[in-house]
């Protein structure tokens, strides 16, 4: 009988030794979005005398990535179930995409965090203020971009999983 290791575990055979990659989970593109929102709206209180007018592009151009991730979790889904007679994808194709999503719905937690915290500020002013008004509506359209690459990009690491491996699992009989 082999003692056990500092850990308290027991040697034995090692666990699948190959890489995985966690999905996303989503608690934590909550928090970072809570965080950003918070950080932002105390950056943009600080700051909003000095800022430029919010042109609406400046929220869509987030929309632009979130249609490209969009569609390439379609056809790199097409690609890996091998859909009628498409070719297979590379791994380090389909790691690359992965880690593209991941990145990608962090990075629109983060920039949905910015948009909210300037909406937090200029949404009560904007009764009042034609600027304020102007820039809740640039600010909207931003969030609600920013919004759709974060969903974009968990829908394409969803679709860059592989499909079950009729090998694994019970079988029948």
């Amino acid at each position: 009988m082999s003692a056990p290791d500092p850990a308290g575990r027991r040697p034995g055979p090692d666990p699948d030794p190959r890489p995985t990659v966690p999905p996303t989970r989503y608690r934590d593109l909550a928090g970072i979005f809570v965080v950003t929102a918070l950080l932002g709206n105390i950056l943009v209180q600080l700051t909003y005398s000095m800022l430029p007018v919010l042109p609406n592009a400046a929220g869509a151009t987030v929309g632009v990535l979130a249609v490209a991730e969009f569609g390439g979790g379609f056809v790199l889904r097409r690609r890996i179930e091998r859909r009628n007679g498409a070719l297979p994808v590379p791994p380090l194709v389909a790691a690359r995409a992965v880690l593209l999503a991941k990145a990608s719905s962090v990075g629109g937690a983060i920039v949905a965090g910015l948009w909210a915290g300037l909406l937090l500020h200029t949404v009560p002013q904007a009764g009042q203020v034609v600027a304020a008004y102007a820039d809740s509506l640039a600010a909207g359209l931003g969030l609600l971009c920013a919004f759709l690459l974060v969903g974009a990009a968990l829908w394409l690491e969803h679709c860059c999983r592989a499909p079950d491996d009729p090998d694994d699992g019970v079988h029948p009989g």
